[in-house]
């Protein structure tokens, strides 16, 4: 089944996410490898797609899992929960239905 973890940043985050990006793509690497990840990416905090010194509000990614629990698990051992970056992550059932 498909899940959403939706993140949310702490203020001021860009360097906390700067320093463990590297880690964080690889395991979403591995997710697309596996043929599991359907989307991932930031939330820019400004109106603009190159979100430059202003940083990111927080992230999403929606993959497919085995359970909710399992979800939750994967996005509770991200390197940028580790670090810090998010103050908040919500795991949930997605379904697709378009495209």
């Amino acid at each position: 089944m498909l899940y959403a973890i939706i993140s949310e940043d702490i203020e001021n985050s860009l360097d906390k996410r700067l320093s463990v990006r590297p880690l964080h793509l690889e395991r979403l690497q591995q997710l697309k490898s596996q043929g599991r990840l359907i989307l991932a990416g930031p939330h820019p905090s400004i109106d603009n797609e190159e979100a430059g010194s202003a940083g990111f509000s927080g992230s999403l990614i929606v993959a497919e899992f085995s359970s909710l629990l399992t979800a939750q698990q994967w996005a509770d051992a991200d390197p940028y929960v580790e670090a810090g970056v998010y103050v908040k992550v919500t795991v949930k059932p997605f379904k697709k239905v378009l495209p």
